[in-house]
């Protein structure tokens, strides 16, 4: 339990390096009607950027873990694009494929963003990313190395759902733990809406029951909870578990997959 702690409080730290990227979204995307498809890896900067892009357009995606070492996914990406380079992206509704964060950040915000054009301050990143480098060794560089132990395994029959935002220190944990064990997953994306919704599920900046935002995401989400909006949350189809708490979740995957 104490290794796990101190696990969220590396991860904590590697998303305060970010300066509050990749917590808020809006409550109403533009969500495409076959899923966006990310192969990429949780320690790289370059893929951090996509996410926190992704997580503030509230896009839902399909995540296949390219760690350094892995072999399903890194083959396919350079069977389709020619090279092994991180991220890389798929987008079905208009038949795109392309490398490049800073260029995937500027489709995302012209076919799924309100405006259509890219915020200034997602418009243009440093070369080297410095402080998302910095948020990766935070983070004790979880999510960049294949776990050897599972090289050989076949991946499941069904993509894992997982529901976080890309700001969340548990649900950092847990996406490193999918990447290492090579596990691909639906990610649902389930940022701040507002306000009201800052803070831990116990510990809301607004006091009182939680109400989300009416008809926003947010909304929709709890229904499947079942309860308050708690993250992270896996639900593994093959198997039928559904489960909350990081702990929990790391400890199944590793039992089962691991």
């Amino acid at each position: 339990m104490v290794n796990h702690q101190l696990k969220i409080v590396q991860a904590l730290a590697s998303a305060l390096t970010e300066g509050g990227r990749g917590v808020s979204g809006t409550a109403f995307p533009r969500q495409p009607e076959k899923a966006l498809k990310l192969y990429e890896f949780e320690g790289s900067p370059f893929c951090r950027r996509v996410r926190e892009v992704l997580t503030l357009l509230n896009l839902d995606y399909e995540v296949y873990p390219c760690p350094k070492g892995g072999q399903k996914y890194r083959k396919i990406v350079k069977e389709k694009g020619g090279k092994r380079q991180f991220p890389f992206f798929v987008d079905e509704n208009t038949g795109t494929e392309m490398y490049e964060s800073q260029d995937i950040i500027h489709y995302l915000f012209k076919h799924y963003g309100r405006s259509g054009t890219t915020p200034k301050k997602f418009s243009k990143y440093p070369k080297i990313p410095v402080a998302a480098f910095a948020g990766t060794i935070l983070n004790g560089a979880r999510g960049v190395w294949i776990n050897k132990n599972i090289q050989d395994r076949a991946a499941p029959a069904q993509l894992l759902e997982l529901w976080g935002f890309e700001a969340s220190p548990f649900t950092r944990v847990v996406r490193g733990v999918l990447t290492e064990l090579e596990l691909p997953y639906l990610f649902h994306n389930v940022p701040k809406e507002r306000w009201q919704d800052q803070g831990p599920a116990v510990l809301r900046l607004k006091p009182g029951k939680y109400q989300p935002l009416a008809g926003g995401k947010r909304e929709k989400v709890m229904a499947i909870m079942g309860r308050d909006i708690q993250v992270p949350y896996l639900i593994d189809p093959n198997t039928g578990v559904k489960m909350f708490e990081s702990s929990k979740i790391v400890k199944y995957l590793n039992q089962h997959y691991g």
